[in-house]
């Protein structure tokens, strides 16, 4: 099981995200605003927003939440203006983690990010100092059951252009380039293919192996890294032996 997907137990996050959709939506929301300022609020002209937009309604924001954040990002509405800011360190048992965050308020969010990295056995790096460890990339997540064909999936998505599939736990990661993603989440869809995922993601180039008991503390560091709005993404490179 590989553990830096975080889509590889995705029952729990479904769970998870359920129990805390208040906070998912204050996630996305800022996901949106952030993305309409810098690349204008048509998302037929912005694959950022576009994105941002499908996210919100694969968890059932509403439109009056997804236009509001839009209305912030053009001037209509009052607001807190965001910075995305990356942040990067060390877990436990050398686990490289990289966090993507929108903040109003980089000194308050990076002694929050410290003090859960120091709390749980990791330490918070300079910039750049595992970033180097993960490669930006096109990353469509289907999810497995008995009657879904992995072959076929498989078939599908490298004729599309996608680079790679892997098997993940419960579900299947499509791999692409980027700057071809949503050509290919397009051609797919019209094949009907259905995703529990569609984003830009970091995908780490090489793994840490580490045990399961190992694997308990990395992910507590992450879940509380997680219950931060700020964070955006939490990305990282182990692998559970």
């Amino acid at each position: 099981m590989a553990g830096h997907s975080k889509w590889a137990n995705i029952k729990h996050k479904k769970a998870k995200e359920d129990a805390k959709r208040g906070q998912v939506f204050t996630k996305i929301g800022r996901k949106i605003t952030v993305a309409a300022k810098e690349g204008g609020p048509d998302p037929e002209a912005n694959v950022r927003l576009r994105l941002a937009i499908d996210e919100a309604r694969a968890a059932n924001m509403p439109n009056d939440n997804i236009e509001r954040a839009i209305q912030r990002a053009v001037g209509g509405l009052d607001g807190a203006s965001y910075s995305e800011v990356f942040y990067e360190g060390y877990g436990p048992n050398g686990v490289a983690i990289m966090l993507h965050t929108l903040t109003d308020n980089r000194n308050r969010t990076a002694g929050e990010v410290r003090h859960r990295f120091s709390k749980y056995g990791g330490n918070l790096g300079e910039s750049g100092c595992v970033a180097w460890m993960f490669q930006r990339r096109g990353l469509l997540v289907v999810e497995r059951g008995e009657d879904v064909d992995e072959d076929e999936i498989m078939l599908q998505a490298l004729e599309a252009g996608a680079e790679d599939v892997v098997v993940e736990g419960d579900v299947i990661e499509i791999l692409t380039d980027p700057s071809n993603f949503l050509e290919i989440k397009g051609e797919l869809e019209s094949q009907g293919m259905s995703f529990l995922g569609a984003e830009i993601s970091f995908v780490p180039q090489n793994t840490v192996q580490i045990g399961a008991e190992q694997a308990e503390t990395v992910e507590k560091l992450i879940e509380m890294l997680e219950e931060l709005d700020e964070v955006q993404e939490v990305y990282s490179n182990y692998e559970v032996q």
